[in-house]
C-alpha cells in the first residue's frame, strides 16, 4: 500500500509525524514523502524535511494523508498542491487529512463532512462542509481529525479499517498511546483559547 505524506512549507510536524509512527510499522505500508519539489521543506516550528518525491512524479497513490498547518490560510493559495490532490483523489482508497488539513481538502473541493482543529470550524463551515466536533470522522473514503494530535486516532482508525482491530490494537500497545493529558479541556480559561485562535486564525 503507497502511502504519500504530504509535505508543503509551514506544514504542522506532528500532524504528519504522528499518522507516519503508527502507519510506518505496518509491513504493507511503502511511505513516500511528496511535495511539489524535491527541495527541503521547512515545518511552522521550523523541523526541515526531505521529500522522497514529487506531486508530478506521483500521479496515483493508495492512502494520501494531509497536514495542516498555523499558516493555514496561505496554503490554500498553494495551487500545485490543490490540484495535486483533486486529482489523485480519483484513484485513492482513501484520502486523509490532520488538523487544518481539512481546509485543503475543501478548497479541492473532496469533503462534505469533516472535523478540523477548533479555531478554524467556523471557516470550514463557511466553504460548505457539514463540521463535525468529533476527533475522527469518515465520509466515504475521506477521514478527517480534529487538531494536530488527533492525527494519532485518524491513523489508528485507518490501519483498523484497512487491516483490521487486532492490527490496529498491536501498533497502539507498540507506541503506548494511551494519552492522559495533564489538563482538562473545561478548566483551560477562555483566555487562553483567545490566544490560540489569533496564532491559527
Amino acid at each position: 500500500m503507497d502511502v504519500a505524506f504530504v509535505l508543503y512549507p509551514n506544514m504542522t510536524a506532528l500532524d504528519l509525524i504522528g499518522p507516519y509512527e503508527v502507519l510506518s510499522g505496518i509491513p504493507l505500508v511503502r511511505p513516500h514523502f511528496v511535495a511539489a519539489s524535491r527541495d527541503l521543506v521547512r515545518a511552522d516550528q521550523g523541523l526541515v524535511m526531505a521529500p522522497t518525491t514529487t506531486f508530478d512524479e506521483l500521479p496515483a497513490v493508495d492512502v494520501v494523508v494531509v497536514p495542516g498547518s498555523s499558516h493555514w490560510k496561505e496554503a490554500l493559495d498553494d495551487t500545485a498542491l490543490i490540484s495535486w490532490l483533486r486529482a489523485v483523489h480519483q484513484s485513492t482508497r482513501w484520502t486523509t487529512s490532520v488538523c487544518t488539513g481539512s481546509t485543503l481538502l475543501a478548497e479541492a473541493g473532496l469533503v462534505d463532512i469533516a472535523t478540523t482543529h477548533w479555531a478554524v470550524r467556523d471557516f470550514l463551515a463557511g466553504r460548505g462542509v457539514e463540521v463535525s466536533t468529533d476527533r475522527v470522522v469518515r465520509s466515504g473514503k475521506v477521514i478527517t481529525a480534529a487538531g494536530v494530535s488527533a492525527g494519532i486516532d485518524m491513523a489508528l482508525r485507518l490501519v483498523g479499517l484497512e487491516f483490521g482491530d487486532a492490527v490496529a490494537q498491536t501498533v497502539q500497545l507498540a507506541i503506548e498511546y494511551d494519552p492522559e493529558p495533564p489538563y482538562e479541556y473545561s478548566a483551560i480559561p477562555p483566555e487562553i483559547a483567545d490566544g490560540v485562535r489569533s496564532l491559527i486564525g
